[in-house]
Formats: structure tokens, C-alpha cells, sequence
């Protein structure tokens, strides 16, 4: 019996029409799901739309539509542009099915009854666009939205609230016991410090709209007929009743805990502390990762449909490929980081790794295929082994370390790490010189090359099909193969070689390309095109100015608690130098002094010394803090220590 997995990409709000931080978060999901059919797995794979709340009324308003009808429009073009993409779901949910709603307010009653929902009032700053309620403590200026800086309004309305407070204790637990339930781990702490600032129970239902999910009958009296569930609690849910979660569907809850939840960084807090402490509220398992990824900016900007800055996915894979859109969203960024987007940077993966790498292998393998042997290879498998030991051992072990890159959501360093397989064909390719063999009648070992290489492709496009399936699929198209579990197993698991073979000849992948196809104005899916006016920067300083600064990367030696202090840590911190610099910190309050010891660090190194609480300090330890916390700034991969930043 194979093994259930269950994936899930946050269901998209409704808005507005689907721009490419959609097709980044659903291209990622699609891989993995692909990764695990591959495998042999059931995949249950889910993705859908968010349909509720007074964003999405006003947004039907603006144009002229009651909300169904304009949620019905937006929708479809949801699920045509991941037709477009072939996007490989199994299930697309909306917020506005009726088993959804039943499932909703089953979930409520259960956790009513339970104890953990009750009746209250809530005064305080809401956010429309974030459908959230914010502190003053947390708000910008006294008025902006901590999450998207839009102003908030001063709301006070009678509500029902989760005892969100009652599950801080146990969510820390959680997070102490499953390390890898957040990933990137580097937002673990962000995470965590929320937690233990301590939380407040959760305004859970709103009476100023009506567009949303009613209370459940048994609660619905007649003062509580102006409630619907808050937009967030409504949304959650939808991981559970797309699986038949106390609702009509058939019960496919052996699929559950969900194996991945991807979302973007800036729903974090609603998947890791909300959405775990309803599950607990309900006595079901947690899921066991929530992978949040980073934004995509466009020219340095955050993509934002009030500028107007926002890319349309389906014109730059009309332009450059579908399959070249893919690898370069999967290839660019390191999961959990922002990426900027530019053609630019997409022509230069398209040229260089696809055309340059990749095809450019299998050109030179098709093309001396064809000009030696007729397209047909025959070998020994026996010799193969033999001759190319070392390059065989380079091969598996490149293998056997991806599958734990797509493990921890790491796709960019997976495609990364296949293509030094390519690299390692062009290089043995370049070193035996199978042009010169040929001159010398040593065809037979021209042979053994081509089947090497063959060996090279195939495995490889077996590991690329889940990032770029239709490639995958015309490479293995040549040695007449599919992408099957089947064939997985039996080259991959197996460990077989492919060791006689008639091929077939196909058109270049990967054609090199000159110039942009697009027209940057193309680009923009421009919903608004405000006038820009210059940007006012406070106290702007000039690039002399900056050359002033020496910030350079250090690695933590040493730490100890600063004696006397509440908040102060003594840092031991290696710079390149003669001796380590002894820094004073006050990360306290975020960090344990044995969590930092090898830890890398961005430092400002001409900082004039200075006595803090008697211990002199050397430099300072750079830092962001937000109402999530603070975090280090590191490094993004591991760098010499003294290295200047610039």
C-alpha cells in the first residue's frame, strides 16, 4: 500500500486577478507533489480560493457586482492560469461551497461547545486589506497597519473570541518538540518570540458586513444573526473540509496531517500560531511543516496592485516558455527569501543553464549519436562501471542528497545541486575529446562515453520532471522512457543503467535568446496607474558618506550573559583580525548564548569603542526588530570571517 502525502497551497484571495507570487507559491507546490508521485506516493494535492470578507465585498462593489458574481469571475481566472501552467491539483476548493460552509460551522459549534469560543466585545484598530486587529502598540504612527502600512479604523463591535491565550504554553511545547515544523528554520524564532510576548484570545466573528460564513444554527439567535465567521477562521478551515472534515464529501481524513502547508511569508503567523491552536482546539494532529517563502519584488519594489508594479505571470511565460518560467522562479530564489524580478536575470538562466548546460549536453550527445552510431547505443554495463568509476560515484552521490533538499523545501539548492551533473557530462565530454577517439579508431570507447552521458540524462530528467515536467519529458522522449514511478525506481532506486537503446531525434530545448521579448510596460499587469511622484527619503546620505561604513561578517566564538544585565549578552566575535572583538549585544531577550556560538553575523567594525555596564564593546552587532521580534542579520550562505559587505 503506498504512502498518503497531502500538500496544500494557501487559498488565494479574491480580490483581484492572480499575479506571480501566485505562480511562484503553486509552481512550488506543484513540484512536490510531483516529487512524491514520482516516488510512488498518493498525493493529495489542494489549492483553491479564499471567497469572504469586506475587502472582497467592497472590491464587487467598486465594480459593480453583488460579491458571487464577482467572485465567480475572479475565480476562473484562477483556475484557467493554473490550467495555463499545468498545475497537477487534485482538488480546488471555494470558500463559498456549501460543504466548505458546513464544514466551517461545525468546526465553530465543536469549539463552542468545548469552551474555547465565547461571547464578548472587541474594540479596537482594524485593518480592511489585512482583516486583522491590531494593538496601538503595534500600529505605525498610531494609525497605519503594522502588516501593509494602510491606515486603520477605529472599530468596536460585539463578538465571539477563541481562547488563544489558553494555547501559548502548548504551542511553545509544539515548537520545542518539532523543530522542522516552521521552515525556513530562520523564521522559527519570529515564530516563537510572538508566542511568548504572550497572546491575546482572537476576535473570531464580525457584524459589520454580512459577506461570510453565519454562525451555526445552534448558535443563531436573533442578535446573533448579524455575525459571520472572521475571513481568517473561515479560511483555515478549508485544509479539512476539502478532505470531508465534518461535512458532506467522502472522508479522506487518512490523508491528513497535511505534509506541507506553503504559504507566504506574510501569513506566517496565521498557519504556525492560529491555525495550530484550532487544531489543538479540535484534538487533531498538526500538520508537519509550514514552509513560507519570500516575496518577489520587480526593480527593488515589493509587486503592490496600487502601484501598478505587479508581473503577469501568463504573458512572460507566453513570451519565454513555460517551462523556462518554472525553472527560473524555482532556480532564482532560496526558499524563504525575497527575489527580484527581471527579464534580464530570466534570459541570463535561460541561456546560461538551460541552453548553455543542459542543452548544449544533450545537443553534443544527439548530435555524435547520430554522426558515429546511427543513433543506436550499445554497452556493457560491466565496462561502463569500470571505466567510470569515480564519475558514477559523483553521479549517485549527487542523487542521494536531493531528495533532502525537497525535503526542507530547498528547490533552489536541488536544481542547483542536478545541474552540477550536467557540468559533470560537458566536463568528461571536454576531457576525453571523443572527436580525437574517433580519429583513432577508438570508437568503442566513443561508445562507452555516449552511453555514459545517456546514463546522465536520463537519471537526471527523471529528478528535473517535477520542476520542469514537459522538458523532463521530451528528454527522456529520446531513449523512448516516460516519466513513471516505475522507471524511478528501476533507474533511481534500482540503481540500473540504461544500456541499449535506439534514439530519437528532437528539436533544440532551449533556443539562446538575443534580446527581451517583452516590452517592460508589458509586464505589468497595471490595475492602477497612480501618478508617481519622487520619492522623499529622511536624511539622505551620499555614496562618500556610506564608504565611511565598514560592516563585515564575523562569526561568533563565544557568549556569555552580561552579569547585572536584564538584556545584554558578551559576544566573542572572530573578524579576520589578530584577535576576536569582544562585542555587547542586548539580544537577551531573543537569544540563548549557547544558540549563537558559530553563528554568522553582520558587524559594523568602525564603530568607536564604547563601556557598557563596565564591559567595553567593540563593534555592534546589526539587527531587525518588527512586531514579530527581533533577528540577526546573516549571511545568506557562509562566508570567510572579515568579509566586507558592500
Amino acid at each position: 500500500m503506498s504512502s498518503k502525502f497531502y500538500i496544500t497551497s494557501p487559498i488565494y484571495y479574491v480580490n483581484d486577478i492572480p499575479h506571480i507570487g501566485h505562480a511562484y507559491t503553486t509552481i512550488i507546490v506543484d513540484t512536490l507533489a510531483r516529487f512524491h508521485r514520482l516516488k510512488g506516493e498518493e498525493v493529495y494535492c489542494l489549492t483553491g480560493t479564499d471567497e469572504h470578507g469586506q475587502k472582497i465585498q467592497q472590491s464587487a462593489q467598486k465594480h459593480g457586482k453583488n460579491p458571487k458574481e464577482y467572485v465567480d469571475t475572479i475565480t476562473q481566472k484562477f483556475k484557467d492560469l493554473w490550467d495555463f501552467f499545468d498545475i497537477q491539483y487534485d482538488h480546488f476548493i471555494r470558500t463559498t461551497d456549501s460543504y466548505h460552509k458546513q464544514s466551517a460551522q461545525n468546526i465553530f459549534l465543536k469549539m463552542y461547545q468545548k469552551g474555547d469560543i465565547y461571547k464578548g466585545e472587541y474594540e479596537g484598530n482594524y485593518c480592511i486589506s489585512c482583516e486583522s486587529f491590531f494593538s496601538q502598540a503595534q500600529l505605525i504612527d498610531k494609525k497605519g497597519c503594522p502588516d501593509c502600512g494602510k491606515e486603520t479604523i477605529l472599530l468596536k463591535e460585539e463578538s465571539y473570541f477563541f481562547r488563544l491565550s489558553a494555547y501559548g504554553e502548548r504551542l511553545l511545547r509544539f515548537y520545542e518538540d518539532h523543530e522542522d515544523f516552521i521552515l525556513p528554520k530562520s523564521r522559527r524564532n519570529e515564530v516563537i518570540q510572538f508566542v511568548k510576548e504572550g497572546l491575546e484570545d482572537l476576535s473570531i466573528t464580525r457584524t459589520t458586513f454580512d459577506w461570510g460564513v453565519k454562525l451555526p444554527q445552534e448558535l443563531d439567535s436573533k442578535s446573533d444573526k448579524k455575525h459571520v465567521m472572521y475571513v481568517w477562521l473561515d479560511a483555515l478551515v478549508n485544509y479539512l473540509s476539502a478532505l470531508g472534515f465534518c461535512n458532506e464529501l467522502p472522508d479522506r481524513m487518512e490523508f491528513w496531517p497535511a505534509h506541507y502547508h506553503i504559504v507566504g511569508k506574510d501569513i506566517l503567523r496565521f498557519h504556525a500560531i492560529y491555525w495550530p491552536a484550532f487544531l489543538m482546539s479540535l484534538d487533531l494532529p498538526l500538520p508537519r511543516h509550514v514552509a513560507a517563502h519570500g516575496w518577489w519584488t520587480k526593480d527593488g519594489a515589493k509587486m503592490s496592485k496600487s502601484v501598478g508594479n505587479v508581473v503577469n505571470p501568463e504573458e512572460v511565460a507566453r513570451a519565454y516558455g513555460i517551462e523556462s518560467f518554472r525553472y527560473f522562479v524555482l532556480r532564482e530564489v532560496p526558499f524563504g527569501q525575497d527575489g527580484d524580478f527581471s527579464q534580464n536575470a530570466l534570459i541570463e538562466r535561460i541561456n546560461a543553464d538551460l541552453g548553455n548546460d543542459l542543452g548544449n549536453l544533450l545537443n553534443r550527445f544527439l548530435g555524435m549519436s547520430a554522426k558515429y552510431f546511427e543513433n543506436a547505443i550499445n554497452i556493457d554495463s560491466a565496462e561502463l562501471e569500470r571505466e567510470y568509476a569515480q564519475e558514477l560515484w559523483q553521479l549517485q552521490s549527487i542523487l542521494e542528497s536531493l531528495e533532502s533538499y525537497m525535503d526542507f523545501v530547498q528547490i533552489n539548492r536541488y536544481l542547483e545541486e542536478l545541474w552540477k551533473i550536467f557540468a559533470l557530462g560537458n566536463g568528461v565530454i571536454a576531457k576525453k575529446e571523443p572527436w580525437r577517439l574517433v580519429k583513432e579508431n577508438r570508437k568503442d570507447e566513443v561508445a562507452l562515453l555516449l552511453g555514459f552521458i545517456a546514463n546522465i540524462l536520463v537519471k537526471s530528467a527523471l529528478f528535473l520532471s517535477p520542476c520542469m515536467p514537459k522538458s523532463a519529458e521530451k528528454i527522456l522522449d529520446v531513449f523512448s522512457l516516460q516519466v513513471t514511478f516505475e522507471n524511478f525506481k528501476f533507474y533511481i532506486t534500482d540503481k540500473h543503467y540504461l544500456t541499449s537503446v535506439k534514439l530519437k531525434s528532437i528539436p533544440v530545448l532551449f533556443p539562446k535568446i538575443e534580446e527581451k521579448l517583452l516590452k517592460d510596460e508589458v509586464l505589468d499587469n497595471v490595475l492602477q496607474n497612480p501618478k508617481t511622484e519622487a520619492l522623499e527619503i529622511p536624511n539622505p546620505i551620499s555614496k562618500d558618506e556610506f564608504a565611511k561604513i565598514d560592516i563585515r561578517v564575523g562569526t561568533i566564538i563565544a557568549a556569555e550573559i552580561l552579569p547585572k544585565s536584564e538584556k545584554l549578552l558578551k559576544l566573542q566575535v572572530d573578524l579576520g583580525e589578530a584577535r576576536n572583538r569582544q562585542i555587547i549585544a542586548g539580544i537577551k531577550s531573543y537569544y540563548e548564548p549557547k544558540d549563537l556560538i558559530g553563528k554568522q553575523v553582520c558587524v559594523l567594525a568602525n564603530l568607536k569603542p564604547a563601556k557598557l555596564m563596565g564591559a567595553v564593546s567593540e563593534g555592534m552587532i546589526l539587527a531587525v526588530k518588527d512586531e514579530n521580534g527581533l533577528s540577526l542579520i546573516t549571511p545568506e550562505a557562509h562566508k570567510k570571517a572579515g568579509s566586507q559587505i558592500s
